[in-house]
């Protein structure tokens, strides 16, 4: 490596406190001087900064791990094809990157400083650059999709069947990020909902965002025949469908989808059994049940605990319960483990499982976004500070 890792960490550490504003002066510098670059972004820039230090902060993250590194950056360099990111954008990102580390660095920024970062968006630019050339040439850089079923399935949860225009090849446990013409170059993230099927369909879940302004147009507006864009799938939270170790999956809300596809394949493969903690905000918010239903009828190997609030429940005895639930499981360790919902829920379940002697490198689940406003992270006990009953399903009492 021709840079050192220490001195990236020691740069970023300096600007993290003030990363609005950093990534505000980073993109009036990109358009102010590359004009050209503003169309490839939505009107809307106020995620998109979010996202710049993010991702920056995951490259820096995994310096120090280069084969996750390498699976990172190629999947980025993909996926950026369909924004229609060519390799000339890529050092006008690296000039206006460095410009906006040096202005917020102030007298901290040396020559040493500026010298690791540029070499790292040397390697870094180029990794990417390479995977988008490396992509074979029949390959789309997006797909255009029909929407040819919608499903309320919650005040705020809409499913999406999508029919992509051509073969859409993805594996069980990844996601895809989309964008409508309702949202003009507006891509968010959703996981697929079902293992691949015949037809070619792939059903997506969308929980309606505050001010969102494509999971709004998702959940009450699109309706059958609209056109959608699909990203490549993406998501390394996949499973060895040679392993003969039991599923032990958590899912919250709508991470539903990605266990609800894994599950569908293990029902479809028969070679090993496995238990689901499906938590929810209410009992009404469990918005899948009939798919649930139908799977532990199916699927003779699985087993569902269904995790839900009570109101005006004692926040101490919440966190017990749901601890006591996860507990309950029983034989944690040597099970294939995959955890799935809103993003303080994996790192939270994740800790909880270790310690119930769940081993560390089965336990899979997407990368949690990186933030930077928040004073502390959560902790495994306030993510389950409203979480209490927890309910045994079995194929009777679903029946």
């Amino acid at each position: 490596m021709p840079f050192d890792p220490a001195v990236l960490r020691a740069g970023l550490a300096v600007v993290e406190r003030r990363a609005d504003q950093l990534t505000a002066y980073f993109y009036a510098h990109l358009f102010t001087h590359n004009p050209g670059v503003r169309d490839l972004f939505p009107e809307r820039m106020d995620e998109q900064r979010d996202r710049l230090l993010a991702a920056i902060t995951r490259v820096v993250q995994c310096l120090d791990d280069p084969e996750r590194l390498t699976g990172y950056l190629a999947a980025l360099g993909r996926d950026h094809r369909k924004f229609g990111a060519l390799p000339e954008h890529y050092p006008a990102v690296g000039a206006s990157l460095i410009a906006s580390l040096k202005h917020f660095c102030g007298h901290t920024w040396t020559k040493e400083h500026e010298k690791a970062w540029t070499e790292a968006w040397t390697v870094v630019s180029q990794a990417m650059i390479d995977a988008a050339a490396a992509v074979p040439a029949d390959r789309p850089a997006w797909w255009q999709a029909e929407v040819v079923h919608r499903r309320r399935a919650a005040p705020d949860v809409a499913v999406l069947t999508l029919a992509p225009d051509h073969p859409y090849p993805f594996t069980p446990g990844q996601y895809l990020t989309l964008c409508s013409p309702r949202a003009p170059r507006v891509w968010r993230p959703y996981s697929i909902g079902c293992a691949p099927r015949a037809d070619g369909t792939l059903d997506v879940h969308v929980r309606r965002v505050p001010e969102g302004l494509l999971s709004t147009a998702l959940v009450d507006d699109v309706v059958p025949g609209e056109q959608l864009r699909l990203g490549p799938p993406l998501g390394g939270a996949v499973l060895d469908r040679t392993s003969p170790r039991p599923l032990l999956a958590v899912a919250g809300g709508t991470g539903w989808a990605q266990v609800k596809a894994v599950v569908e394949q293990l029902a479809r493969d028969g070679t090993r059994p496995a238990t689901v903690l499906l938590c929810a905000r209410s009992d009404a918010d469990h918005y899948d049940l009939a798919a649930v239903r139908e799977l532990v009828d199916r699927y003779v190997r699985l087993e569902v605990v269904l995790a839900a609030p009570e109101d005006r429940a004692d926040r101490a005895a919440a966190v017990a319960l749901v601890h006591e639930g996860l507990a309950r499981l029983g034989g944690v360790p040597g099970r294939d483990v995959l955890l799935s919902g809103p993003p303080d829920l994996a790192p939270a379940v994740a800790a909880r499982l270790i310690g119930l002697g769940a081993d560390p490198e089965l336990v899979r689940h997407d990368p949690v976004p990186a933030t930077f406003n928040r004073s502390r992270p959560l902790t495994a006990s306030d993510w389950f500070l409203e979480r209490r009953d927890v309910a045994w399903i079995n194929r009777t009492e679903l029946a």
